[in-house]
């Protein structure tokens, strides 16, 4: 009876999980000889366990070719960036007797094109600025004339509240000289009236005291 599935997962016992990885990886490192000497194929095998510890098979031919890969990369790799470091220098203006008429002209247009690159980009940049501050400018403008318009207002409102004080507090009755000669009339007319009584009354009096006596 064969054993079932294992299902791939990690192994959560430390003392499990180390005893598998070594079967395996010895399993790993046969199963890749066994590959390079039956199919005659270059191996590199190199595999790290969990504490860092390396394990590692390859054949010689592989390791020769990689050797070979490795130095061409190398050496592709060197030329690359000594062209890259000669193209700096002569856009700095550095290293220049080495160039041909060609070459120089070649050099020329390039920095002639970065130029006109460079400049339209900066351009582009200074009108998007000048855009946005105009926008700005047109933003506190508005502003500025609400708040104008709100100041306006409440002074207003204050002259217009000091002025209704000042009228309420100067306020004199309404003067009709008609009214005022017809009431006087009748208030002289009245206190004469009562004046001539008072003395009727008075001279009533002494006449009786006058006989008594």
């Amino acid at each position: 009876m064969g054993r079932g599935k294992i299902e791939i997962k990690r192994i959560e016992n430390t003392t499990n999980r180390q005893v598998t990885f070594c079967k395996r990886r010895n399993g790993l490192l046969k199963k890749a000889y066994e590959l390079s000497v039956l199919c005659d194929a270059e191996i590199a095998l190199i595999v790290f366990s969990s504490r860092g510890r390396l394990y590692e098979y390859s054949n010689n031919k592989f390791v020769l070719s990689m050797q070979q890969y490795y130095q061409q990369e190398s050496a592709k790799l060197r030329h690359q960036i000594q062209i890259l470091q000669n193209g700096n220098r002569n856009l700095m203006g550095d290293s220049l007797s080495s160039l041909s008429v060609k070459e120089l002209k070649q050099l020329e247009n390039r920095l002639e094109r970065s130029i006109t690159r460079i400049r339209s980009k900066k351009h582009e940049l200074l009108f998007a600025e000048i855009e946005y501050m105009q926008k700005r400018e047109a933003e506190l403008q508005s502003d500025n004339s609400y708040l104008r318009a709100k100041i306006a207002e409440n002074e207003r409102a204050q002259q217009l509240s000091i002025m209704q004080a000042g009228t309420e507090y100067y306020t004199l009755p309404t003067f009709d000289p008609r009214n005022y000669y017809h009431t006087n009339m009748l208030e002289a007319a009245a206190d004469y009236s009562h004046h001539q009584d008072q003395t009727t009354l008075h001279l009533g009096y002494d006449t009786k005291t006058d006989s008594a006596a």
